[in-house]
């Protein structure tokens, strides 16, 4: 196959060729950036919380009136014994939020009381002895925390408990290579001295400004008694989460009519928590999909209608060849080298393209730059939907008879 003559037949096609080439050099650039977008979003739905998810629900429950912190925490303590009882159930903890939920409390971590930079973010989770077991977390390091060392605080308290058990990231993070029990450090109340590390607890935000400390928590020894409710974390045992679900509203309101439990979202399975957490991610990822398919779509179409314009345009020529001894084959092979030809300029220019749209996105949006096999593929995707749209116009071609050379004669 010799491709000058094919160079010189594009040549006479100059407005076509540009601009099924663009057209292919636009997909290309958006198609590769849609799916490093999809490949981030589906990667970020699917990070591990760490806690044994099947088997755990929330119940957010808010007070009617506004009981003191201390009635608040004996009517908490109450609400526990009650969902303990609850068949089905095998632990629960307060706290005042959990993996996933997407608000909470979030601070700074020092180690030293008048250092002015942060040493790290961290998720606080508030929680009682009891924290470690509901969630399924594993203890790596030190000790849970004992009976005698759960206290009471609403927001009025500086946050400076006298002991706290952390995340081994966030560990990693403040004392590399050291271990890390025994160890101080200070949040915005004052110390705390680590007597515990847990293997993996993923923060409450899923948002990116919270990406770089998804996985640093601290876990204090208190009942958050605030006004506003608190969280009850429920682990079932295996295969009874539904029964316990709704069993444990029913207790609550027995033991005590006057609070509010949301129909909407006062009582949620994980798999409900983590479905609200990433719908956004879920969503961006299926829009992205159906715009990558339609512009493929599109894109295919067009190959299609120009080659079948230009066969209509060339069968005397094809014609000629014919009568002067091209078989089908030949003219089958010419029409696909000529959108190959098309293809790789278009994708030469699609891959440009993408890297600049990839640098636009990394510095308006702090989006991750995008790898190389991504081009290989949207490439190579390109190149086979070029030579599969072609094909049904080239094959028309190869059967123009030789006799076409003579019609108009």
């Amino acid at each position: 196959m010799q491709i000058k003559p094919i160079l010189s037949a594009l040549r006479r096609h100059k407005a076509g060729t540009f601009l099924i080439a663009m057209q292919i050099a636009l997909t290309l650039a958006i198609v590769c950036n849609a799916l490093f977008i999809i490949h981030q979003r589906v990667a970020h739905l699917s990070e591990p919380t760490g806690i044994d998810e099947p088997n755990i629900f929330v119940i957010k429950s808010e007070w009617v009136g506004a009981p003191n912190s201390a009635r608040l925490d004996a009517m908490i303590r109450e609400d526990l014994q009650v969902l303990r009882q609850v068949p089905g159930v095998q632990n629960v903890t307060p706290s005042n939020s959990y993996p996933l939920r997407g608000s909470g409390w979030d601070d700074s971590v020092k180690l030293k009381p008048d250092q002015l930079q942060d040493s790290s973010g961290a998720t606080i989770y508030f929680g009682d002895q009891n924290f470690i077991d509901t969630l399924g977390l594993k203890l790596v390091a030190g000790r849970n925390f004992r009976a005698d060392e759960i206290g009471h605080m609403d927001l009025r308290y500086k946050l400076a408990p006298p002991v706290v058990i952390v995340t081994k990231a966030l560990a990693q993070k403040l004392f590399p290579g050291e271990d890390a029990v025994g160890k101080t450090i200070y949040l915005i109340g004052g110390p705390g001295t680590i007597v515990g590390v847990v293997d993996l607890l993923q923060a409450q935000s899923v948002e990116r400004w919270a990406s770089d400390f998804a996985y640093r928590s601290v876990i204090i020894p208190e009942r958050l008694t605030i006004s506003l409710g608190t969280f009850y974390i429920v682990r079932t045992r295996p295969g009874q989460l539904d029964t316990a679900m709704h069993a444990a509203v029913k207790a609550l309101f027995a033991q005590n009519p006057r609070r509010v439990i949301n129909d909407d979202d006062g009582v949620l399975s994980f798999s409900e928590v983590r479905s609200r957490a990433y719908e956004s991610d879920r969503g961006m990822a299926i829009l992205m999909g159906v715009i990558s398919l339609v512009l493929l779509a599109v894109t295919a179409a067009g190959i299609v209608g120009l080659t079948s314009f230009w066969v209509g345009q060339r069968r005397k020529q094809i014609g000629v060849r014919r009568a002067l001894g091209a078989t089908r084959r030949d003219i089958l092979r010419y029409f696909m080298a000529e959108n190959l030809l098309i293809s790789c300029a278009g994708a030469l220019v699609g891959v440009l393209l993408a890297i600049a749209m990839n640098l636009w996105m990394v510095t308006r949006f702090e989006m991750h730059r995008l790898s190389l096999t991504y081009l290989v593929i949207g490439a190579v995707m390109l190149l086979l939907l070029g030579q599969g749209a072609v094909l049904a116009p080239a094959l028309r071609a190869s059967r123009v008879p030789p006799v076409e050379a003579t019609r108009s004669v």
